[in-house]
């Protein structure tokens, strides 16, 4: 069934601007060439982590790490993005708030309901390197 997502959570964006500072960045997602491509986008003006499952995002940000924007796959094998925001949200619910999803336009029912109960904002795959960009910049504050 289509989703009744809100229109909040799905972003047009103007023409990129630059960040306000450098912007520590995490990709999470189980997609090697993903990780590549987001690196190629975002390393000119932050600093990029990228992680392959959710479990070693969660030891980062237990260890210290934080980070202005966290990207990350809705669709993971062994845990999900949803079950990564619900961790994230109980133990550090300041991050929870930077997680911007990515998704890849196939969902279960659990995912349709999870994004439209978050108020996170979603990018689409493929999504254009200038979108991703414009977002990443106007959350580094």
């Amino acid at each position: 069934p289509p989703s009744k997502s809100k229109p909040s959570t799905k972003i047009a964006l103007a023409p990129t601007r630059a960040a306000a500072r450098r912007g520590r960045v995490l990709l999470l997602d189980d997609d090697p060439m993903m990780g590549t491509a987001v690196c190629r986008a975002l390393t000119a003006e932050h600093d990029v982590t990228t992680l392959t499952s959710g479990q070693d995002a969660l030891a980062a940000i237990t260890n210290g790490e934080k980070f202005d924007v966290i990207l990350c796959d809705l669709m993971m094998p062994l845990m999900t993005g949803i079950e990564f925001h619900h961790h994230l949200a109980r133990a550090f619910p300041e991050q929870a708030d930077s997680v911007v999803f990515l998704t890849g336009g196939a969902f279960t029912t659990n995912a349709h309901s999870f994004l439209d109960a978050v108020t996170n904002v979603r990018l689409e795959k493929p999504f254009p390197v200038h979108e991703l960009r414009a977002l990443v910049n106007a959350r580094v504050q």
